[in-house]
């Protein structure tokens, strides 16, 4: 067994551990500590695929800044224990089991098949530096880009207000 396959199977049962940690935990703030981990784990699998510009932006921008907001919101909504499983929701269960399944039966199926044409898509690609995937982001897709940045900063404006209309109503009762 080469190092680069037992540092990847370290890897990925880290990222499936983390992963399996981050949906079972009862405590939000400590489901996304896991996610941090598992952001983390990718990250460190994308540098072993020499792709260092994803990795860092895997570990800046999702490890990084949005579990910094996720963390924020989990916490100035006060939603830090999770509810368990009810028995209303096992529909779902059952419907996210039979999904996995399907899921893993199509991985293998794509594993088995050896060939997946990969080789001859790596070959075709381009070489893309961070400059031409900056200019590329905000000459064509300036507008999404934008769009998405007012998204976020609408969404922290409303969890304040209702967070701060929760707080006045708590007072106001007590």
């Amino acid at each position: 067994m080469t190092s680069e396959l037992f540092l990847f199977i370290v890897l990925a049962l880290i990222a499936i551990v983390s992963a399996i940690m981050m949906l079972t935990s009862q405590n939000a703030v400590h489901s996304a500590l896991w996610l941090v981990l598992n952001f983390s784990t990718i990250g460190v699998l994308y540098l072993i695929l020499s792709a260092p510009f994803i990795a860092m932006v895997q570990v800046t921008v999702y490890a990084g800044a949005i579990m910094v907001l996720f963390l924020f919101v989990i916490m100035l909504l006060g939603a830090e224990r999770l509810g368990g499983v009810g028995s209303s929701s096992r529909w779902q269960m059952i419907l996210a089991g039979f999904l996995a399944i399907v899921l893993v039966g199509v991985f293998a199926i794509v594993m088995l098949q050896g060939n997946t044409g990969l080789d001859t898509a790596v070959a075709s690609t381009t070489e893309i530096t961070p400059q031409v995937l900056g200019l590329r982001l905000f000459e064509a897709y300036v507008f999404p880009f934008e769009v998405t940045g007012i998204l976020l900063l609408t969404s922290m404006i409303g969890v304040v207000i209702l967070n701060t209309t929760k707080k006045k109503e708590g007072n106001d009762n007590g």
